[in-house]
């Protein structure tokens, strides 16, 4: 770890207080943010500070250290890394069915609090590996349009993650040549009768298949239908708007305006907010 660990002292006794932070001052790798003198001021500078870690002390008037993590919980926040620092020993299964990540008794000693911080450093090692995985499965969800789950099985099974079961162009037949069309070119796509108009970068190409056909070929993450006879591409949509007789229509980029059917309308606003 490069960054130092941000560390909330707590406890109801002044010279426990001083005494630890005293010796948390051999460590370079400890930033003291703060140091509480009860639960409920600790509640207040963990939700201001959010600190990595916190020397946590049992027994305290008021609330006492389980009842403060267990408030932290209750308000939706993620709990820091603890390490129960109390003058008996009686609470230490406890504290681990908590799960923190030690338990030290008072008067803590230099070589005890060392371990302590190894720990520490590892839990917090872990922790930003696990959300580096979380953020490169994140984006290769987007990508591949394939969900979190998916793509850790295809991992543990060794297999291609870039695959995609949907094709990057499409080919288009017109006049005896034939167009290979870029997917994510693809601005929106309308019904005409028998056969589909695909506009893409300015140009339309003639398409004979169906809808549903089509549909089955592109990223639903990317292309979403507004219409019976009309997909569009969700990258090009500029705004959703509103008519007075109750009517949608979506305003493309290049300034296109279509319409949103009524059946389609609730998903499409979803889609538009969640991207």
């Amino acid at each position: 770890m490069t960054s130092k660990i941000r560390t909330l002292v707590v406890d109801d006794e002044s010279l426990a207080r001083r005494g630890l932070i005293v010796r948390l001052q051999d460590f370079p790798q400890v930033e003291l943010l703060d140091e509480c003198q009860s639960a409920r001021q600790a509640l207040e500078k963990i939700i201001e500070h959010r600190p990595d870690l916190i020397f946590l002390d049992i027994q305290m008037p008021g609330m006492n250290g389980f009842e403060l993590l267990r408030e932290v919980k209750a308000k939706g926040i993620e709990l820091p890394i603890v390490v129960f620092v109390t003058a008996y020993d009686q609470y230490a299964i406890k504290a681990f069915e908590v799960r923190a990540i030690d338990y030290l008794l008072k008067p803590v000693d230099h070589e005890r609090l060392s371990l302590a911080l190894e720990r520490v450093t590892k839990n917090l090692a872990q922790r930003e590996r696990n959300a580096q995985q979380e953020r490169m499965l994140n984006l290769l969800a987007d990508a591949t349009g394939e969900d979190c789950e998916a793509i850790l099985r295809k991992l543990a099974d060794n297999e291609n993650v870039g695959a995609s079961r949907y094709p990057e162009h499409i080919a288009i037949k017109e006049s005896g040549e034939i167009t290979r069309v870029a997917i994510n070119s693809i601005e929106w796509v309308d019904a005409a009768g028998d056969y589909m108009c695909i506009h893409a970068a300015n140009e339309t190409h003639i398409l004979r298949r169906t809808m549903k056909e089509l549909e089955e070929e592109l990223n639903p993450n990317r292309f979403q239908r507004i219409h019976r006879s009309a997909i569009v591409n969700l990258d090009q949509i500029e705004k959703l708007c509103s008519r007075q007789n109750g009517e949608y229509h979506i305003v493309l980029k290049n300034g296109k305006e279509l319409k949103v059917s009524r059946s389609y309308k609730e998903r499409i606003k979803k889609l538009i907010l969640s991207t």
